[in-house]
């Protein structure tokens, strides 16, 4: 019986692009940290970064589909096992950094659920400032997450699809509100536009410089991070030739226009200047902030007693925080495991000690993986316990976060021009096929890439932020140095093997 392979049609690929990039919270922090010139950002990065990106990533997804190791594959089929070993190391400290990111940010979640705000900033345990409170319950809960998950994932599947219907739920709620709010002001912005200063500077005094302005590239290419994960599917859909990039462009533009409507349509309720100057906003709550004003300016609208207007804006707030926490929950026992599994079973096992790759009777990586929470709650420790308020704290790993997250990009890009020339790979799904103009687009992605980490490395020594500039590099530097460290064992184990095979 001949099976077939290629199931996917052109709508699901579409969605999928969709589910795995789009993400509500970067709107909420567009506008927080740019305001309406957000959207000419995300606009270019779609343009420049997104589009092109993920038709590479097609490439390596189609021709290397039967390998199991993901990004190490893609750079050991280009450059060599070396860098793929660096490169891939480095990606790992993306997915590292954004489970310190994440778990730190759950609590605020939970505290808006709960009280309808974030009160994070006032958490006390023994004594500890509360930026360190919430550190050891970050430990504390993922040492726990990590636990369950070495035990096989159960029903966590269920509380994934359960998450996502809730972001889906999310975004309609804020849509619909916001639509509603500016029809019963008469389409009239709580944010005033003026042409064509709002879409080109921000409102936020520390965004005023070029470099400043630059380094919210990290931000705008973050948004779209994730796309990597798709390419695996190219292989799967039916006329993958014409419909993948189809999807890839299509979800592109797609996403890119949610983006830029969602971050114009913040505006229709939140002023900037009334909601974000001298509060205590950070990148961390700026989502439940807005919705707890967006729920106010609309129960003003629909001339709500005072009690009403409150009890509407903590609903919105809580409503915003609750869908958020499912979202987030429902996916991370995934990403606890996910990138550990892929990567350690899908690189020779003569690159890690011994115990590293052995699975338990469950069929997981659990030394690798508890290997990876000892990691985690060293940076947390090192994040959380530096003194830092709750706003400097969560802003940290916010830029932390996305600098990590774009780093690897930089490896994928710049590899794939060796990946097409290597002729030993099977290149018979090609969507570049013009060496001169697959070239310009690498030069122009890494260009742009590097512009983003360049302008943020500026801003940060022009500030005199150096712990932070230490912090947002210590991940990508320290996996890095520990790639090569463990690639220099591996050579050295594997000098010995034909000594061995001699004797026997």
């Amino acid at each position: 019986m001949k099976s077939n392979t290629k199931q996917l049609s052109l709508l699901t690929v579409l969605l999928m692009t969709f589910t795995s990039t789009f993400a509500f919270d970067n709107t909420s922090i567009a506008y927080y940290t740019m305001g309406y010139a957000g959207i000419i950002w995300y606009v270019l990065a779609a343009i420049l970064f997104f589009i092109p990106s993920s038709l590479m990533f097609a490439e390596y997804g189609s021709s290397l589909r039967n390998e199991a190791g993901g990004v190490f594959s893609w750079l050991a089929n280009s450059f060599n096992i070396k860098w793929a070993f660096i490169g891939g190391f480095v990606w790992l400290a993306s997915w590292v950094i954004l489970i310190v990111s994440t778990v730190s940010k759950i609590w605020i979640m939970l505290s808006t659920t709960i009280s309808g705000f974030d009160n994070t900033g006032t958490w006390r345990l023994f004594g500890l400032s509360s930026t360190a409170t919430i550190g050891i319950f970050s430990i504390v809960f993922f040492f726990l997450v990590t636990l369950i998950a070495t035990r096989g994932l159960g029903k966590v599947a269920k509380l994934a699809s359960i998450g996502g219907i809730a972001a889906v739920a999310l975004t309609v709620v804020f849509c619909l509100a916001s639509l509603i709010l500016l029809f019963l002001d008469g389409f009239k912005l709580a944010s005033p536009v003026s042409l064509p200063n709002s879409f080109i500077v921000s409102p936020r005094s520390s965004y005023q410089s070029p470099s400043q302005i630059i380094s919210f590239l990290i931000f705008a290419v973050y948004a779209y991070a994730g796309i990597e994960a798709l390419g695996g599917v190219s292989d799967k859909m039916k006329n993958a030739r014409r419909n993948f990039p189809l999807a890839m462009a299509l979800g592109a533009i797609l996403i890119t226009a949610i983006y830029g409507f969602f971050i114009f349509l913040w505006g229709a309720s939140a002023n900037w200047n009334s909601v974000f100057k001298g509060t205590g906003v950070n990148l961390g709550n700026t989502t439940y902030v807005l919705m707890s004003n967006l729920g106010a300016k609309l129960g003003q609208q629909l001339q709500l007693s005072a009690a009403g207007i409150k009890t509407l804006s903590l609903l919105f707030s809580r409503f915003g925080s609750f869908t958020m926490l499912l979202s987030y929950l429902g996916s991370f026992f995934v990403i606890v495991y996910m990138q550990i599994k892929s990567f350690i079973l899908g690189t020779p096992k003569k690159l890690w000690p011994a115990a590293l790759p052995k699975l338990n009777k469950y069929g997981m990586p659990a030394n690798a993986m508890w290997l990876q929470a000892i990691i985690v709650a060293v940076l947390i420790v090192l994040t959380s316990f530096g003194g830092k308020t709750a706003t400097g704290f969560y802003n940290v790993l916010t830029l932390m976060d996305n600098l990590s997250s774009t780093l690897p990009y930089l490896f994928l890009v710049t590899a794939f021009p060796f990946f097409k020339a290597n002729n030993r790979i099977d290149h018979s799904f090609m969507i570049f096929k013009n060496r001169p103009t697959y070239l310009a687009i690498v030069i122009v992605v890494d260009a742009l890439l590097l512009l983003g980490v360049g302008a943020t490395l500026s801003s940060a020594i022009i500030a005199g932020s150096y712990g932070e500039l230490f912090l947002e590099f210590l991940g990508p530097i320290l996996f890095g140095v520990i790639g090569y460290v463990l690639f220099k064992l591996y050579l050295r184990r594997m000098k010995q093997v034909p000594v061995k095979a001699t004797i026997d």
